[in-house]
């Protein structure tokens, strides 16, 4: 008995009983409501498209047919990237867009097969191939994909990606594309006998050399220049002039159709032909069909590489296009929509598929409008599946390889990249070393694993030898709780309704520096009014999106603010560095978007104001090209110190200093509404 009053007691006096007790209480009178949400979460078309404007069809209409366009070439360069039959590329590409039209929470990105997928996959093409068809592999390897990409996404841990940084991210990504390039050197030059591994493959190119095919040589090295040629164009004159931009952003179509048809013309009469083709045989979308079982266990450890790599570029783009377009999308929805997406098109004998940056570019320079313009891209790969494989019989693949090889030259970080991590963090750099040479002469699996281990031993031996400042031996120095108790007698008694301060309280690195600048800036969206500019406030032609006022009136609820008329517009922005003894690169690039952020939502007279900054971190500041000048000395230089960030002792003097750029009231808003509706109403 005396026992189990020991556990009644224990029971009701224990703080993690009584935490257990109270959070499943408050879990179980939100689940309602909480499951209804994070239902229509998942399925982000319920928001948005009872608002579609039927003027933006035409818009929708445009940008899917070029992006089914582009992905005709990129699905077959991609899968004999991947080491597969051409057609599983065309099959893997038709129903990401589809799935993307009803979950994806971006207007600009496009889905599908992309070289780093193809690259990755085609690793487990190798050291499977024995045992099972390539096509098999691929399949399974894209199975896993999705269901790691479920887990995360339903479970909402897309914050684990944020343990890869940019500069291993930068690394990783630059080898992976310089590997492509060697895989289709053969194909390029019609050389045999190249062996595999880069070391090896650089010897094979040049040893094979005499031995080349001159009109497989003739074929690539042409196709190159065109794609070259009209890239070129495309980026002097594609502003100006419609017609040159069209041929620019489709220039991998113009070269396909261009170079079959001499294929054609030139082969269709011999019996050996004067270069090597493709030779696709599909007769349509094959029948869909669950993956190997006795094969899913063999790729399950092997698939995690490829899953991190994808995942991590397709948040990147959602996330860059996302800010370049000001509209909000949901990382873990993203996730979600990419484990569904990964998982269902396995069935249909599909490789792995994810964003592509060149596709997405091309979406959001064709002015789209929403995810609709998927199911326009859906029906035109499908046309090329069941109507136009027997002319794809005759590509050259010295053609797909000129192709792929114009395609990832761009994601080749420049020189200028890694130098800028060697000035900013030497940490930083070796880490995007380690992934650069480690990828590209080893192998991506042990490549990422080995930059993301280092970056875990670097952030445990910076917690263990912390640096530490020494008072006395005849160093003038206040207390601690003499400058606390001098700050407090200098502090306001009110903080400015305009003002919102943010102290961090530990290092700002890669595996925290998304969160701490996410959360800065949903204060500041939940406390302040946005000044009038484009998506956020009233508008005529509203943005397609809905998840970023959703997620606002979300954190105003929360927050219990009923009257959001009321709030005050945001004028300074105070963030508090004194507790911070290391940033990094990953940090700096995070803080310059939530800065370019807070100016877009509460406009270009909000006056950014650091604090408390050691010279270690203001250094690190400087070498990622921070302009920062000291408070006192911001008059000077002119123009050169009207884009500085001022930097303040304390947050107290940070506090008294007038606005450098005036201020904006809540009437100059209503003021600039009231203009806009006049003006579209005219």
């Amino acid at each position: 008995m005396k026992l189990v009053e020991n556990i009644k007691t224990d029971l009701k006096t224990d703080v993690t009983w009584n935490r257990v007790a109270r959070l499943t209480a408050e879990g179980a009178r939100a689940l309602p409501s909480a499951s209804g949400r994070y239902v229509l979460e998942k399925f982000p078309i319920i928001g948005w498209l009872p608002k579609y404007n039927p003027r933006w069809i035409l818009s929708d209409l445009i940008a899917g047919l070029t992006i089914g366009l582009m992905l005709i070439p990129q699905g077959l360069s991609y899968a004999k990237i991947a080491e597969i039959p051409v057609e599983y590329g065309l099959m893997s590409s038709w129903l990401p867009a589809a799935i993307y039209a009803f979950m994806g929470t971006t207007k600009d990105v496009s889905t599908g097969p992309t070289s780093l997928i193809g690259l990755l996959t085609s690793e487990n093409v190798h050291a499977l191939q024995d045992q099972f068809t390539p096509s098999e592999i691929a399949s399974a390897t894209a199975f896993m994909m999705g269901v790691y990409g479920m887990a995360l996404g339903f479970l909402k841990l897309g914050f684990l990606l944020e343990f890869i940084s940019l500069p291993v991210l930068s690394g990783f990504i630059s080898a992976i594309a310089i590997t492509i390039i060697l895989n289709q050197m053969d194909s390029l030059l019609g050389e045999d006998n190249v062996g595999d591994g880069a070391a090896t493959q650089i010897h094979d190119i040049f040893h094979e050399l005499p031995n080349a095919n001159g009109w497989a040589c003739l074929i690539g090295f042409t196709g190159i220049l065109f794609l070259t040629i009209l890239d070129k164009s495309g980026k002097r004159w594609g502003s100006k002039y419609k017609v040159v931009w069209l041929l620019s952003i489709t220039r991998a179509f113009l070269t396909l159709v261009l170079f079959t048809g001499v294929s054609y013309a030139v082969n269709k009469n011999r019996e050996e032909y004067l270069f090597d083709v493709v030779k696709v045989k599909s007769s349509g979308q094959q029948a869909p069909k669950f993956p190997n079982p006795d094969l899913i266990p063999k790729v399950a450890g092997r698939s995690i590489a490829v899953f991190i790599g994808a995942a991590v570029e397709h948040t990147a783009i959602c996330r860059a296009f996302s800010v370049k377009n000001d509209y909000t999308t949901d990382q873990s929805q993203e996730l979600v929509y990419y484990g569904i997406t990964n998982f269902f098109n396995s069935f249909f004998h599909a490789m792995g598929v994810g964003g592509a940056m060149s596709r997405t570019a091309v979406n959001s320079a064709c002015n789209v409008k929403s995810p609709l313009s998927g199911l326009v891209t859906m029906a035109v790969v499908l046309v090329c599946i069941y109507e136009l494989t027997g002319a794809l019989f005759w590509i050259p693949k010295a053609t797909l390889a000129a192709i792929i090889i114009t395609a990832v030259w761009g994601l080749i970080s420049p020189p200028s990249t890694f130098y800028k991590y060697w000035k900013t963090s030497f940490g930083d750099f070796v880490s995007s070393m380690v992934a650069f040479w480690v990828t590209l002469f080893v192998s991506s699996e042990v490549g990422i694993g080995c930059a993301v281990g280092f970056n875990i031993v670097y952030v445990l031996l910076r917690q263990t030898f912390t640096r530490l400042t020494s008072t006395g031996g005849g160093v003038a120095s206040a207390s601690e709780l003499a400058l606390a108790l001098d700050e407090s007698r200098s502090l306001p008694r009110n903080i400015p309704a305009d003002t919102q301060i943010f102290r961090f309280n530990e290092s700002l690195f890669f595996p925290n520096a998304f969160h701490n600048t996410t959360k800065a800036l949903d204060d500041i969206q939940t406390f302040h009014a946005p000044v009038y500019n484009g998506s956020h406030g009233p508008e005529i032609e509203r943005n397609w999106s809905v998840v970023g006022e959703k997620r606002v009136a979300r954190l105003r609820k929360q927050a219990n603010v009923t009257d959001p008329s009321a709030l005050p517009v945001i004028n300074v922005v105070i963030m508090d560095f004194g507790r911070v003894n290391h940033i990094d690169s990953t940090a700096v690039t995070h803080l310059k978007n939530m800065v370019a952020a807070v100016k877009r939502y509460g406009g270009k007279h909000v006056d950014i104001r650091f604090v408390g900054m050691s010279p270690y971190v203001r250094q690190r500041f400087e070498r990622a090209k921070w302009h920062i000048v000291e408070a006192g000395d911001e008059s000077g230089n002119g123009d050169e110190n009207e884009d500085a960030t001022v930097l303040y002792e304390n947050i107290a003097s940070a506090l008294r200093t007038p606005r450098r750029f005036g201020s904006i009231t809540g009437e100059e808003v209503l003021k600039a509404e009231a203009a806009h509706y006049e003006k579209a109403e005219a």
